[in-house]
């Protein structure tokens, strides 16, 4: 197996799709960078292959920057940059194991989606609890899709930190001629973005999945940007970050291809497939359907009405059939549109 970097510059704890893209972006750019997941098998043999033919297309070699990393604790002592790319249900377990092995001079950033399960937190709310509040935190978000950033296809994407400073130190680690960068300081409109995208995305799929239109999608898109907007403001988010990359942009692309999980996992639900064996196809975590969850009671708590989002939610706890919500938000009482 290969040796470690003793001068490593950043550490991805995932080693799934996106926290392998993401490796292999920041280590072609120049900076060692170390890969740890947690299942020993799959470490040895990206170690052979120099590549994760199981979550990425085939052909997509390592850098010979990016090295695999075998032993969790000797990665958090050599790296000053931890990038997290875990699902949201495992985000606060992963940064509990992490925090007293973590060098002093350390900063966190993450790449995951969704809020937390259980409390229904946002991540950097659960970031500060974990590590304190003043610890330097950071994310990254799309739009993006692991597969085209793995191959070095143009794309463009955020960091969102509360200061701009620690956010351009992660940002310039993801830039190069086809990865263009942004940085952001509305941590929670990002969060919120990148999470309930994936829950109208779903909607996407499911409605064609029942044989809709084009007209139908662009209406979903256009009323799930509504509702992300209403939930984000709601929690402190300013309005414009759902214009840019991480609002509309990560919305449109999760609705409308079907590398989105989330997409083809509403296809097949409009369809009336199965749902455990479409998972099972699918092969990766389909954060929608816990955000669903967690998103439709953060918006009952604070009072906001989002139907999409209910009509997900109704479908996925089995209250009701993908024609069944499609019937009730089609005969909902019409009012203005940009009445709240």
């Amino acid at each position: 197996m290969n040796n470690q970097q003793p001068d490593a510059d950043t550490l991805v704890i995932g080693a799934g799709s996106w926290g392998t893209a993401l490796a292999i972006l920041i280590s072609g750019n120049g900076y060692p960078t170390l890969l740890w997941g947690n299942e020993p098998e799959q470490l040895k043999q990206l170690s052979e292959e120099r590549q994760n033919r199981q979550y990425l297309p085939e052909g997509i070699i390592f850098p010979e920057q990016l090295q695999i990393c075998t032993d969790l604790k000797s990665g958090l002592l050599q790296a000053k940059h931890i990038l997290v790319v875990v699902p949201s249900h495992a985000f606060r377990v992963v940064l509990e194991q992490i925090q007293p092995l973590m060098a002093a001079d350390a900063c966190l950033c993450w790449a995951t989606k969704g809020f937390e399960q259980q409390s229904h937190r946002l991540l950097h709310q659960v970031a500060g609890e974990v590590l304190g509040e003043d610890f330097p935190l950071s994310m990254v978000s799309g739009p993006t899709f692991a597969a085209e950033v793995a191959k070095g296809l143009p794309t463009a994407m955020t960091v969102a930190a509360k200061d701009n400073s620690q956010a351009e130190k992660i940002a310039k680690r993801l830039r190069n001629r086809t990865s263009r960068v942004y940085t952001h300081t509305d941590l929670v409109g990002v969060q919120v973005g990148g999470s309930a995208k994936n829950v109208i995305a779903i909607a996407a799929g499911i409605a064609d999945g029942l044989g809709f239109g084009a007209n139908t999608r662009a209406a979903l898109i256009t009323r799930g940007l509504h509702e992300i907007m209403q939930l984000g403001l709601a929690l402190g988010a300013e309005q414009e970050t759902f214009m840019g990359l991480t609002g509309l942009g990560d919305l449109v692309l999760t609705c409308t291809d079907n590398q989105s999980r989330n997409r083809r996992f509403g296809v097949a639900l409009g369809q009336g497939k199965d749902r455990e064996q479409t998972l099972k196809e699918i092969g990766q975590v389909v954060e929608g359907i816990s955000a669903a969850e967690q998103i439709y009671a953060v918006a009952k708590e604070h009072h906001i009405d989002m139907p999409i989002t209910r009509a997900v939610h109704n479908v996925l706890s089995g209250k009701c059939t993908p024609e069944q919500a499609v019937k009730a938000l089609s005969t909902r009482e019409p009012k203005a549109e940009f009445a709240s």
